[in-house]
């Protein structure tokens, strides 16, 4: 085990994961930090998703260097994991690379064993083939676990894409619009209860709008488009305009609250115009 020192300052670019190991083992040892004495798997699932999703960010900039960091703290978390891990007698970080090394090996026989692919397509076949055999050769169902996890966009997303690979698809990309004005229309119907009758409905409401955008991650499917990365841009495009419109506002002495709605889309608009200069 590291010493202090050695985890303050090491230059040794192979003990580095040694380091972080060390640090991290230091950190939840008694005399160590409280925070992170406390820390359970369940306590630090946000950091988890979070850091993957910074990591996930710099990757789509192209930002190289904050790439470096990001991954750093999404390294940390899976460190983080086997420490506690470790602590409770189940696992520790050896155990978590030896799985994933011998997954890695035993998934790709084209290239540790004797088997022949010829293209991505067959690399894939393969893995869900492999997969399965470590299962017992039985499949509970095509969809079983797919996207367990993912927030509801990507999941819909891989539902969708691992369904289509066995026929079950939409023939073309009008026949997903065409759904989409459907579902559409069923949410207006639903709201047209709501207004007219006093209906609550809540709950017919969230499964039709649920129903619509299950049927929009279909048309960016069948267009080729990654949904998540789609609507990722079009965050960032509403937060660069909404920050555009409370810049124009206070140059001229306003705020958000002191604006009607026309001034505001009227600022909208010249953010619109400036982008697309």
């Amino acid at each position: 085990m590291m010493t202090d020192e050695e985890m303050v300052e090491c230059a040794d670019a192979s003990r580095q994961m040694e380091r972080l190991r060390a640090i991290m083992h230091r950190l939840r040892a008694p005399g160590g930090c409280p925070w992170d004495a406390e820390q359970t798997h369940e306590s630090i699932i946000s950091n988890l998703i979070e850091e993957a999703y910074e990591a996930v960010d710099t990757i789509k900039r192209g930002d190289v260097e904050h790439m470096k960091e990001e991954l750093g703290d999404l390294l940390l978390q899976v460190v983080f994991h086997a420490e506690i891990a470790e602590g409770n007698g189940h696992f520790n970080f050896d155990d978590v690379a030896r799985e994933i090394s011998e997954k890695l090996v035993r998934r790709h026989p084209h290239v540790y064993g004797a088997s022949e692919v010829e293209n991505t397509e067959g690399v894939l076949n393969q893995w869900d083939a492999i997969k399965l055999q470590e299962k017992g050769g039985v499949s509970k169902g095509l969809l079983d676990g797919v996207g367990d996890g993912l927030p509801g966009l990507l999941k819909a997303y891989k539902l969708q894409k691992k369904a289509s690979k066995v026929g079950f698809d939409w023939p073309d990309v009008v026949s997903v619009l065409d759904k989409v004005r459907e579902e559409l229309a069923e949410v207006e119907e639903e709201i047209e209860k709501r207004e007219e009758h006093g209906a609550k409905n809540e709950r017919e409401l969230e499964a039709e709008v649920g129903d619509l955008l299950f049927s929009v991650v279909n048309v960016a499917r069948k267009l080729g488009v990654d949904p998540e990365v789609a609507l990722d841009g079009t965050n960032h495009k509403f937060l660069r305009r909404f920050s555009h419109m409370e810049r124009a506002l206070e140059k001229e002495g306003r705020d958000l609250g002191s604006a009607s709605l026309d001034e505001m889309e009227a600022h909208w608009q010249e953010a619109k115009h400036i982008a697309s200069e």
